[in-house]
């Protein structure tokens, strides 16, 4: 799927494609690269769709909850909607030149998806941070209360009352946000009112592409299992907490908690924190994020 970050009529028709390897189906539309299903069974062979979403393109045009769409240019927060680069000012909506976007989504093996995000600025310096924004429920319905963490990340990057950064980088240690150790996530989310929508810090050995284990998560009922490989520095773990009778596939009403998600991902607000990792990419220079999901049943 090939994109441009500049506003223009829809040249193309809109539609989906679906990827397929036997039982393992993944479905995409090129409407904001968007993943719209991920159908494989559970340990008993029944088929769900596992991720959240709408039938048929109509809703996800109107969508304001961006069920697996591709998020950018610059993906999660920007204090104040603002940064300053180059001693020139930019808002969110006016960001510095164009950039062409591509993504790949690719079945390689049984139960396994590929997605390669890549962009190029084509006449400004800007900052880039894709992030793949699929709300996952391993059990094809309900909450997601009873699905089990691990997270890969010794440290989080703190945020303010309204989500943004404060440019702490604060160890994991000894709080509610540590799931080095597998957890389930519904006693978790007892001890911090309104669910996660933090930034971790991947801590997870990297091998010779950079590409790390950064996430697993598993589902007793249905018994699947979510692994999540990257090369991006950090991953947004989001439960779901602003989702309010929103009605999805089949008539179903997603609630508070009915998806996940993990979005690998560069530091939000990386633009007005000098100590995280840069975002800025040149004219000509490529931006890449690779992420791999694996999916397996609980042994």
């Amino acid at each position: 799927m090939v994109g441009s970050t500049t506003s223009s009529p829809v040249k193309n028709k809109v539609a989906i494609y679906e990827l397929t390897r036997g039982e393992f189906v993944v479905k995409v539309t090129n409407w904001g690269a968007t993943i719209v299903s991920v159908i494989l069974p559970d340990s008993k062979g029944k088929l769900d769709d596992i991720v959240l979403g709408y039938d048929g393109i109509g809703p996800y045009i109107n969508d304001t909850t961006y069920f697996g769409a591709l998020i950018g240019r610059v993906a999660n927060r920007i204090a104040n909607a603002t940064f300053t680069l180059n001693d020139k000012k930019y808002h969110l909506y006016r960001f510095p030149g164009d950039v062409d976007v591509f993504v790949t989504y690719k079945i390689d093996y049984d139960f396994t998806l590929n997605v390669l995000m890549r962009a190029v600025p084509r006449t400004k310096p800007t900052p880039i941070n894709l992030a793949q924004h699929s709300y996952w429920n391993l059990a094809g319905s309900g909450n997601v209360l009873r699905h089990r963490i691990r997270l890969l990340a010794d440290r989080i990057t703190p945020v303010d009352a309204d989500l943004i950064p404060t440019g702490v980088i604060a160890p994991v240690s000894g709080t509610v946000f540590d799931f080095r150790d597998t957890a389930e996530l519904g006693p978790r989310i007892r001890r911090l009112p309104g669910g996660f929508d933090i930034n971790y810090v991947l801590s997870g050995e990297a091998d010779g592409q950079g590409v790390r284990r950064a996430a697993a998560v598993s589902d007793r009922r249905s018994g699947r299992v979510l692994e999540l490989w990257t090369d991006q520095p950090g991953l947004q773990f989001y439960t779901g907490n602003f989702l309010k009778a929103e009605t999805g596939k089949a008539g179903r009403v997603y609630g508070i908690h009915a998806g996940l998600c993990l979005e690998s991902q560069g530091f939000p607000d990386a633009v007005n924190h000098p100590n995280f990792p840069s975002q800025i990419y040149e004219p000509g220079q490529v931006y890449k994020h690779y992420m791999l999901f694996k999916f397996s049943f609980i042994k």
